[in-house]
């Protein structure tokens, strides 16, 4: 074969894979765009910190996120990385928006698929306008949608990630749970499985929190006692979460998917109303955080739910993990990392 029929064939094929894939293509450059532009405009921790116009509450927690970078390499096992090394003002503005989606009568996600990332059962936007027109069509086809901000996200490495203005809004142990969070997918992260992949980043973030304000400000600290509370409060109400999905999904287990849409509606209309109506009876600490607003008969649907399952369904099973390896994160860190590689 000569050398023009060669350069025919691979101009043919990148053609058609440029139709075919156009839509993933715009999307990727729009994506491309934004995540540039706020990398581009991030400054460094170290000048920030040394400028006189910036408030000693922002050094402060720009100071305390270096810290807890330190301390999940140091002693937790974490990626070393640059992330969290620049510091991007959001002006008060959210910086991504994120559309998730699930089956009406099944708890099952719709999922996006991605080079490298594999399915993903979220899809974000640097600006909220560009993710409206996918927004409609899942509803058109009949999806549960949700679409909100989020307050980090993980590059896995491709970028720098930045802190953002909107995290150092968090306290001392909230913080540190997002930034090892997200500091765990750029170390382990696992195709097709977003699942595990938070879930993970979840646990480590949580257990690890623990562990750098022990470090940091002592077991019997205000700042312990705060995010105890917290994380408590968390917990039962992400079991709550976990069961009530359990019982929608017994619920759609049980519907005559022939009946007319207004029944099966109704039925899953009463059940995800008795759910939020009984989140009162929950023994939190602080249960206004947990209040559900909502106008007229506007409830919470399945995408809302799935992502408790997203971020929390396996927590007992990586404590008892974590527990097999003697409680050391460091160490079930490597042992993960040695298995996925």
């Amino acid at each position: 074969m000569n050398k023009r029929n060669i350069i025919f064939i691979i101009s043919t094929i990148l053609l058609f894979s440029a139709i075919r894939y156009r839509e993933l293509i715009g999307y990727g450059i729009n994506q491309l765009r934004g995540q540039l532009s706020i990398v581009i405009n991030a400054r460094e921790i170290e000048e920030v910190i040394r400028d006189k116009s910036v408030p000693d509450s922002i050094k402060y927690k720009l100071a305390l996120i270096q810290e807890i970078k330190k301390f999940a390499v140091d002693s937790l096992g974490i990626k070393a990385s640059k992330n969290y090394s620049t510091y991007y003002d959001q002006q008060g503005k959210p910086s991504i928006w994120v559309i998730t989606a699930s089956e009406p009568f099944a708890m099952r996600p719709f999922e996006w698929k991605f080079p490298f990332l594999g399915s993903v059962s979220y899809k974000g936007f640097f600006e909220k306008e560009k993710g409206l027109p996918e927004l409609e069509e899942l509803k058109k086809k009949g999806y549960d949608v949700d679409y909100g901000t989020a307050g980090g996200w993980s590059t896995l490495g491709w970028f720098k990630d930045p802190v953002l203005s909107g995290m150092l809004r968090k306290k001392e142990g909230r913080l540190a749970e997002l930034i090892i969070h997200e500091l765990t997918h750029g170390t382990i992260y696992i195709s097709n499985n977003v699942e595990y992949n938070e879930n993970l980043a979840t646990f480590i973030g949580e257990e690890g929190a623990k562990q750098f304000i022990t470090n940091k400000f002592g077991k019997e600290s205000p700042q312990m006692k705060e995010y105890l509370d917290f994380q408590e409060d968390e917990e039962i109400f992400g079991d709550y979460m976990i069961t009530s999905c359990l019982r929608l999904d017994s619920l759609y287990n049980h519907l005559n998917l022939k009946e007319t849409p207004a029944v099966n509606y109704r039925n899953k209309y009463f059940l995800i109303k008795d759910i939020i109506l009984n989140i009162n009876k929950l023994p939190l600490n602080n249960p206004e955080r947990y209040r559900f607003k909502f106008p007229g008969d506007h409830l919470p649907n399945n995408s809302f739910f799935m992502s408790f399952q997203r971020y929390r369904k396996k927590q007992t099973d990586f404590r008892q993990e974590l527990s097999k390896n003697g409680g050391n994160i460091k160490q079930w860190l490597l042992h993960l990392r040695s298995e996925n590689n």
